[in-house]
């Protein structure tokens, strides 16, 4: 039922760095500040949360200053990344996020423009469990 989501041994390296920006979306990163978001995130960015709402860059923007003031002691657990190129310099990052009482899927659209990259779109899933 699962897909095979092997990483294309070319795409490795764009993984590994897409992977180490990721964490700014749960302001788990340590440079996980306003004016990092402001630099990897485009300006048209915007989010379908997990329970199905649409936000906008700034209410984003909103919630990771929120979570900078107040961290949080949950533990959140990143695993199964993949990541394909969806078009030249566009790549589509996946991944599994584990939060105390629930399990995403996540997905974040990112455009590299000169060497830099620009979050476009992130959205996440809840995981029902089987019944």
């Amino acid at each position: 039922m699962e897909p095979d989501l092997a990483v294309a041994d070319e795409l490795v390296p764009v993984l590994k760095e897409l992977m180490r920006l990721e964490p700014l979306f749960h302001a788990a990163a340590r440079d996980a500040t306003p004016q990092r978001f402001e630099e990897l995130v485009a300006p048209e960015f915007w989010e379908v949360g997990a329970s199905g709402r649409r936000y906008s860059r700034e209410f984003v923007l909103g919630v990771l200053c929120s979570r900078q003031r107040d961290p949080s002691e949950d533990d959140w657990k990143t695993s199964e990344f993949h990541v394909s190129e969806v078009a030249p310099d566009i790549y589509l990052l996946t991944y599994t996020l584990q939060q105390p009482g629930r399990i995403t899927r996540r997905m974040t659209l990112w455009r590299r423009v000169g060497g830099q990259w620009k979050a476009v779109y992130h959205q996440g899933t809840v995981v029902q469990e089987e019944s």
